[in-house]
């Protein structure tokens, strides 16, 4: 027992970080790859030890062994010894069930060594459709390939599945508890020449970073069975687009990138040619605006999920087989809409990466890119990056101010959405915009909010120019410009700039309004201002104190608390409440 060391192990699984002891920070930092946040008070902060977070470890190579060193090194008392056997059992179910090549190529083999396991799923009912036994795999295959099979794998439990199941029984077994290490080799695509530069277009040295060499060789490792699929995690401003294009250069073959809207679609072709030796005609648009194929192509969701009718068809699914890819790259892949995920399923044999800031999903659904995209394969805490300069010093500040009495009595009789709205739309957080703008002259500001009428009265009271969903794209990408040059000093944003928005020299957000308790919208505005610059970056949320505002701000929070951000709170009477924070220059004299 080591009485000032800052965690605390306990059997229901929960890790309680007391964040003031010495060696907090190192510790949040080691079990970032194994343990999920869930609360961040003050003083403890309460993780949880969960199956699928020990199999997305298990699949990046952190053994079990490695799990209960980090418990033991940390851990002020005794690592109870209930937890660690479960440890050992969770953490080896990945790879119990392996997934391997069969004689016929329209089958795989689903083998395991545990004639218990076999027995479980054979007694699956979910899986009954899916994994063929007995006679029916005699029926399935020929008679000859069948024998050859079997001799192949004797000493194995196994079942047949089809190729085009590969992917839907995936997903089945996580469910029940049992994640497949997929060895079947990936097909190789359409050989595509591509590099990246030693300069890009404007004649800088391109230099890839370290750790983005390393993210891209974790997913494409020597290109034999097990590897080539799966997620990436870094930070917002950590440079994914970067680190996708390394991943191209590794691989040379045809690529198709989905990413979330068509602004971000035109940064990525746009990187594409300032940094490789790509040319336009083998870069090509796949929008609701343009729809050509190339070599390399790049779409947005939207138009995949497009359907004319709601129950029918999604008639954009056929690019996914217009070439033969041999990659596709999933952008901001915790976005990833649900309809996608029956076509992942299915294009299990090529070789895909899935690139996002925080796989954190609010609908629960991490395991289904676990198991379809691929398990994460590497991730670098934020703070790390910000030590060695890669991102920017960010300071977080909440701040709480109060209803007018008349809203006070609106909300005690609204109904529970109506209650949030009213707490977003506060009239008082207009006045306190002002105030950090004129604050903060020196700095490029966005406003960032969720409902259109609070950011248009935002937009005419700061004379600043605003970006909605309806705002042509033309006229996006113009603003965007104007901001990143400087014309333009303030810049009034919704939603739809929460995602692959790239605008370096932001160094202030102020939130407004936000989508109930989403910590990936969380994470990714604040991550609009991580671009590494001279000056601290700032990220204000602006939150009505003794509302349902105060619990969604909350749980928004978790995600960057578990990156080791810390939100200053400013109750709020007056401007000078703002006395107190240090100008940027002071930071960086």
């Amino acid at each position: 027992m080591q009485n000032s060391n800052p965690l605390i192990v306990q059997s229901d699984k929960t890790l309680l970080l007391d964040i003031h002891a010495p060696h907090a920070d190192e510790c949040r930092d080691a079990l970032i790859p194994f343990a999920e946040l869930e609360r961040s008070p003050e003083h403890l902060h309460t993780y949880r030890l969960t199956p699928l977070s020990l199999w997305n470890a298990a699949s990046a190579g952190f053994t079990a062994r490695d799990t209960i060193t980090v418990l033991e090194k940390y851990s002020r008392f005794d690592v109870p010894q209930s937890v660690s056997t479960w440890i050992f059992e969770t953490a080896e179910r990945f790879g119990k069930l392996r997934l391997i090549p069969s004689n016929d190529e329209s089958y795989l083999h689903l083998a395991t060594d545990s004639e218990r396991v076999y027995k479980e799923l054979c007694a699956n009912t979910a899986l009954q459709k899916l994994l063929i036994i007995g006679n029916a795999q005699t029926n399935a295959l020929d008679a000859g390939n069948a024998r050859a099979c079997a001799n192949a794998y004797a000493h194995q439990f196994s079942f047949f599945i089809k190729l085009t199941d590969r992917g839907t029984v995936k997903q089945e077994l996580l469910k029940s508890g049992w994640p497949v290490k997929d060895e079947v080799p990936l097909v190789d695509g359409e050989e595509l020449e591509i590099t990246l530069r030693k300069t890009t277009g404007a004649g800088v040295p391109l230099v890839v970073r370290d750790y983005q060499t390393r993210a891209a060789l974790s997913l494409v490792g020597n290109k034999g069975a097990g590897t080539g699929f799966g997620t990436i995690v870094l930070p917002c401003g950590a440079g994914k687009t970067i680190v996708g294009m390394k991943i191209m250069e590794l691989l040379k073959t045809s690529t198709l990138i989905v990413t979330t809207n068509i602004t971000a679609v035109h940064q990525w072709i746009a990187e594409l040619l300032d940094k490789t030796n790509l040319t336009k005609e083998q870069i090509a648009e796949y929008t609701g605006k343009e729809k050509t194929i190339a070599s390399v192509t790049v779409a947005t969701y939207q138009i995949l999920t497009w359907r004319p009718e709601k129950d029918g068809p999604y008639p954009h699914f056929s690019l996914f087989r217009k070439r033969p890819w041999g990659l596709i790259i999933y952008d901001e892949v915790h976005m990833l809409p649900a309809p996608i995920f029956r076509v992942v399923a299915e294009l299990q044999a090529v070789r895909r990466v899935g690139l996002t800031a925080t796989l954190v999903r609010e609908d629960g659904c991490e395991g289904y890119v676990f198991s379809l995209v691929g398990p994460k394969r590497y991730d670098v805490p934020w703070k790390e990056l910000e030590k060695s300069g890669w991102i920017a010093t960010a300071q977080c500040i909440e701040v709480r101010i109060d209803l007018s009495s008349k809203a006070e009595l609106d909300y005690a009789v609204a109904a529970p959405r109506k209650k949030h709205r009213i707490a977003s739309e506060n009239p008082v957080k207009d006045k306190i915009v002002k105030e950090i703008v004129s604050r903060f002259p020196d700095d490029k500001i966005l406003v960032i909010g969720q409902y259109i009428t609070q950011l248009e009265n935002l937009a005419k009271m700061l004379n600043a120019p605003i970006i909605t969903g309806k705002t042509p794209v033309a006229e996006r990408d113009k603003m965007y410009a104007d901001f990143r040059s400087g014309s333009i000093h303030v810049l009034i944003v919704s939603k739809v700039a929460n995602f692959a928005i790239d605008l370096p020299d932001a160094s202030l957000a102020i939130q407004v309004s936000g989508t109930f308790g989403s910590r990936q919208e969380e994470a990714q505005r604040l991550g609009r201002i991580l671009r590494p610059k001279e000056r601290m970056s700032r990220f204000f949320t602006l939150i009505t104190r003794g509302t349902v505002e105060e619990d969604f701000g909350t749980n928004r929070q978790k995600f960057l608390a578990e990156q080791g951000y810390s939100y200053r709170i400013i109750r709020y009477r007056d401007e000078h409440d703002f006395d107190e924070l240090p100008q940027a220059q002071e930071m960086f004299p």
